[in-house]
């Protein structure tokens, strides 16, 4: 175990002190951190060269980094539109740049600036400029990109001064992650993660204070400092910056701006949780108010709401919770295929009319040939991603879905959405492999995020009645739990009408809420009804579609710590879906180019994509295709 003093080398601009706030003053981990103030390359340099353990820098350096590093969970440097900070200077609009220097301090927006211009169709020569010099060099059509407390002033001074981190939000749908604390895998020890998020949250709540005294020491107006404090920069680390710094990643790549495209590893570590809001019992119009504002609702106030708010005052709430989540007036949705592999299944749900027993003559494995077909066709249709599951067959093992998504990925142009928890525990059971394991040799292969499936309701005693032979919530909450630690992003589920009354639902979203807390890596939660026609299990619960407006709206109030939450009109119907979007979602899921177990039980509801855009519009809303990680196309 690493004993020594940990080395950090910290970017010493004004938006890095709240992080480095309890560290600085010795009030977390004295004795522990000797840290150092530098330029964001520079940071990145010290931890490539040795001379910092961990280095809050940026976010390209992680993209370029020679050697496996990681990222510390829950803290960041970022924006959820304009970041004030990282900016194009220029005397001529961005369309007629000829050159744009290069701020020297930071990859990050270098590569981001390179993107920007991209999208806007603009091939400007880009030459590296020294940080203090820019706006001196900024002149007829040569703009300048600037980093840092130098924009404070700098912007003031120029006709056309473009915003990096809104012209990304704008485009792309999702925040711009500038920096974190990275470091090579051996370089915390235990204790360590928590030190930091100790200092960051001491940073956060003396956020002014810290603002009024770099102003007063740098001769910048007070308010300037405080609102960007305050409201241009964010410090968590969430679902969506996750999603955001992938996107950017892998933008990068494409366009040839990265050698290579890593997934985002975080140290192991729980990230700090946010604490439930101490406060004396309130009405139901208190804790409506208050959750519509994003506070963090309790167990019994959950349940509370389930079982006494009137559902008009439920779905009020929620729809402002969306609002303020997702202010742009989008609704997104995804053209996918969802193709089941093999209709062979051990557990043997009751609620589920796909499966067949293993050994019976029915049994059906798509072969390469038939699933190309189905690819081909996705693709052709506008296709961007396979949601790739199926039933528990003992006969396909790991190599089986290696080979599997070898094949798509070496032939198809498709995200590979894939494998349920509980398929991924079948197969560490099935391999003698740790999940952890399993999970490395299939993203090797291929695999991009992984789908919420087989959630149900996350108790076990319901789970024993529906599907004993299923995983236990513990094993699927510790799939989810190992795949968002090596990068990959899951959708959570939910599927009610199992007889479950209000404290399991809220048990299940409360289970949810605390994984990503720990991990941040869930991207949107999923509810629908459990279609009975036809199955061995009677239908026990409310399916209606007031309960399912009920459910919907708790969980976006519930889940504040869920960037997304998907309407299902494919059990629903188009007509519910579109009211749910009034209801705290805002998504409409998925134009399915193929369903096959929800359509076995009774579900026929199915739309184009541009039967979805009506819908969307229909509700006041912008459609905007997607991907998996919430991107806008």
């Amino acid at each position: 175990m690493n004993v020594r003093r940990l080395r950090l080398s910290a970017v010493s601009f004004l938006n890095t002190r709240p992080i480095t706030y309890g560290i600085e003053r010795g009030l977390v981990g004295q004795g522990r951190f000797d840290i150092q103030f530098d330029l964001p390359s520079r940071c990145a340099a010290a931890v490539a060269s040795g001379e910092a353990d961990l280095g809050l820098m940026p976010l390209a350096s992680y993209a370029t980094a020679r050697e496996e590093l990681r990222i510390v969970p829950g803290i960041a440097i970022a924006s959820r539109g304009p970041v004030r900070t990282v900016l194009l200077l220029g005397e001529v609009p961005w369309e007629e740049m000829e050159t744009i220097l290069l701020d020297e301090a930071s990859r990050t927006s270098q590569i981001l600036v390179r993107l920007l211009s991209r999208e806007r169709g603009v091939l400007p020569r880009y030459e590296p400029a020294e940080h203090d010099r820019i706006p001196e060099l900024v002149g007829g059509r040569r703009g300048g990109l600037l980093i840092g407390d130098l924009c404070f002033s700098a912007s003031e001074h120029f006709d056309h001064v473009y915003d990096l981190g809104a012209e990304w939000t704008l485009r792309v749908g999702l925040p711009s992650v500038n920096a974190a604390w990275i470091g090579r895998p051996d370089a915390l020890a235990p204790g360590d993660i928590a030190l930091l998020q100790e200092s960051l949250a001491l940073g956060l709540a003396h956020r002014e204070e810290i603002a009024r005294t770099w102003a007063e020491e740098n001769r910048i107006e007070a308010e300037v400092c405080v609102r960007y404090l305050t409201q241009n920069i964010h410090y968590e680390l969430g679902a969506s910056e996750l999603c955001g710094a992938a996107a950017f990643i892998e933008r990068g790549y494409a366009a040839g701006l990265f050698g290579a495209k890593p997934a985002l590893r975080f140290y192991a570590g729980e990230a700090r949780p946010r604490p439930p809001m101490v406060r004396a019992p309130r009405s139901l119009d208190g804790l409506l108010s208050e959750a519509a504002a994003g506070g963090r609702l309790s167990f019994d106030e959950g349940v509370r709401l389930h079982e006494s708010a009137s559902l008009y005052d439920l779905g009020r709430a929620a729809d402002a919770r969306r609002t303020s989540l997702h202010p742009h007036g989008v609704v997104t949705y995804i053209i996918d295929r969802n193709v089941n592999y093999t209709d062979a299944c051990t557990t043997a749900c009751q609620f589920c009319n796909f499966h067949r027993p293993p050994g019976d003559s029915r049994v059906h494995t798509l072969t390469c040939d038939e699933l190309a077909v189905k690819l081909q066709e996705t693709v052709d249709l506008g296709g961007i991603q396979v949601l790739l599951q199926g039933g528990i067959n003992p006969e396909l093992g790991l190599a089986y879905f290696e080979d599997l998504f070898h094949f798509m990925k070496a032939n198809f142009p498709l995200a590979i959405h894939g494998l349920s928890p509980e398929e991924i525990r079948q197969l560490a059971e099935r391999e003698n492999l740790p999940i952890p394991a399993v999970l490395e040799r299939l993203v090797a292969a291929g695999l991009d995020s992984v789908p919420g499936g087989g959630a149900e309701i996350l108790d076990d005693e319901i789970r024993r009645c529906i599907s004993p032979r299923k995983c236990s919530v513990a094993t699927w909450l510790e799939v989810m739990r190992q795949a968002h630690r090596i990068g990959l992003r899951t959708t959570a589920t939910m599927v009610f009408g199992f007889g479950e009354q209000a404290a399991h639902l809220v048990g299940h979203l409360d289970k949810l809420r605390a994984l990503e807390d720990e991990t941040a890596g869930f991207t949107a939660f999923i509810c629908w009804s459990f279609q009975a026609e036809g199955t061995k299990l009677p239908l026990r619960g409310d399916t209606s579609a007031t309960r399912y407006l009920r459910n919907l709206a708790l969980a976006r109030l519930y889940l504040d710590n869920f960037p997304n939450v998907q309407v299902s009109w494919v059990t629903m119907g188009p007509a519910i879906g579109q009211v749910g979007l009034r209801f705290g979602g805002n998504d409409f899921g998925s134009a399915m180019i193929e369903e096959n177990v929800v359509a076995q039980a009774g579900s026929v509801f199915k739309l184009s994509a541009a039967e979805i855009e009506g819908y969307v519009r229909g509700a006041g809303f912008i459609p905007r295709r997607r991907n998996m990680r919430y991107e806008w196309l």
